[in-house]
């Protein structure tokens, strides 16, 4: 991988000037990089990683495991590409294995989220069955710990 890519995957809120000291290049350079990556759909977005227990948000999440009929022409793809179009959605994954989608859905409440999966997600046509599991605290994510709070209570490695 890109050692530009890295950095940014690890820390997107690095200034270019910050980069190129660390890629021994210059500011300018690292910007043109950056804007051919944007350009090129290989740098698609930043992300934010927040607490949102510490900010009060009730955000109800859930992961749901799809089964869908594949389309003679399309495959997985045309539906996977319908489903991830919902707002709701906030990814969706072809999976190997016992279902085919993985769904990742977001709402305010669990009516909400219920509603989604009843009435858009389980209505579509090719869809086959659903199993949805509601995330209740989060402890990683995207590799970052949620809580550094405690100590490390990883256990020792001993021959």
């Amino acid at each position: 991988m890109d050692h530009l890519i890295k950095l940014l995957r690890e820390n997107a809120s690095l200034k270019p000037a910050q980069l190129a000291s660390m890629l021994n290049s210059t500011e300018i350079e690292v910007q043109r990089k950056i804007q051919q990556l944007e350009h090129d759909q290989v740098i698609l977005g930043y992300r934010t990683i927040v607490n949102e227990e510490k900010l009060g948000v009730d955000t109800v999440r859930a992961v749901i495991e799809v089964k869908i009929t594949p389309e003679r022409e399309g495959g997985f793809n045309r539906l996977a590409e319908r489903i991830a179009k919902y707002s709701e959605v906030s990814s969706c994954y072809l999976m190997s294995g016992g279902y085919d989608l993985l769904v990742f859905v977001e709402g305010t409440n669990l009516r909400e989220v219920a509603s989604f999966v009843s009435e858009k997600l389980a209505t579509i046509q090719g869809v086959i069955s659903t199993a949805t599991h509601f995330m209740l605290k989060p402890y990683k994510e995207q590799g970052v710990l949620m809580s550094r709070e405690h100590n490390d209570e990883r256990l020792s490695v001993s021959p």
